[in-house]
């Protein structure tokens, strides 16, 4: 039997999440394309006839802005702290390793790692094209193996499984099978919003927005979730577009969580959506704290 603990790094916006959900066979994180859309550390359990990994997909590694920024930062250290793998991410689209990279290289080789290199997005370039970027990584870190892939495309993932459960020790089960993430059903809920928030709003409002489930209660005559939760942004005038023209904005992110909160919770769903204005919040130690309580 083999398990272990496998943090997936890298720089921004590169696909992690995509790639978790991808290896999971199920949705678990959620993706954007906007960077930085995952700022907590968030398990993935898979529990294989032979193997159960625990793998833990980490915010984007970036220069810290603020306090969201260092507690993101906070977050990727302590994912990657003993962990018995990490696979890094890059994209194949890269013209060659790029400073960021050389920054997260250089975490690898302080902790001594092992550690795979999967190239995401192969499904954007030639195969040829991969060679130089291939070669030039494989001269800066002795990765255990280097394995194209594209999560969103499906290709090369059974692969790079396979590899990963290779290079995992014997190990014992860490978490009873039937479980598939360490999130709490609140969190995946504040997660959803905050999900089609992003892709409903414009660039520079998504860093500054999040999401707090204020109730969630079970009618006890019907089958039905009635589910209240505030969105807190920065600025009023962000309120503004948030909400849109006659609610319009807000009313399209409440259809699309409703629809994913009910396909997780199996049944109906009333789906309340407040939008509040918190000025600051992503250097408020409280507000954070709430974000990334463990």
């Amino acid at each position: 039997m083999k398990s272990g603990f496998v943090a997936i790094i890298g720089k921004p916006n590169v696909g992690k999440s995509t790639l978790l959900n991808r290896l999971a066979g199920q949705k678990i994180a959620i993706v954007s394309n906007k960077p930085q859309t995952t700022r907590t550390a968030i398990k993935g359990i898979i529990n294989m006839e032979n193997a159960q990994i625990i793998f833990t997909d980490t915010p984007g590694i970036h220069k810290p802005k603020n306090k969201l920024g260092e507690k993101m930062s906070e977050t990727i250290d302590e994912a990657t702290d003993g962990v018995d793998l990490m696979l890094y991410l890059i994209e194949a689209t890269d013209k060659g390793i790029g400073t960021a990279n050389e920054f997260i290289i250089k975490k690898i080789k302080d902790a001594n790692a092992k550690a795979i290199l999967a190239i995401n997005k192969v499904d954007l370039v030639k195969k040829e094209n991969l060679l130089s970027l291939i070669k030039a990584y494989s001269e800066a870190y002795d990765f255990e193996a280097i394995i194209p892939i594209s999560a969103r495309e499906d290709d090369g993932i059974d692969i790079l499984l396979n590899k990963i459960v290779e290079v995992l020790p014997e190990g014992p089960i860490y978490y009873p099978e039937d479980e598939w993430t360490d999130q709490t059903e609140r969190q995946i809920i504040e997660e959803t919003i905050r999900e089609k928030a992003l892709k409903s709003l414009e660039d520079e409002i998504p860093h500054g927005i999040a999401v707090e489930v204020e109730s969630m209660k079970k009618r006890e005559d019907k089958e039905l979730y009635d589910i209240e939760a505030t969105i807190y942004c920065e600025k009023k005038s962000h309120k503004g577009i948030i909400i849109g023209k006659d609610g319009a904005v807000l009313k399209v992110i409440g259809e699309r969580a409703r629809e994913d909160i009910e396909k997780m919770l199996d049944c109906q769903v009333n789906l309340q959506l407040w939008v509040k204005v918190k000025e600051g919040w992503r250097d408020d130690e409280k507000k954070l704290n709430q974000i990334f309580k463990s």
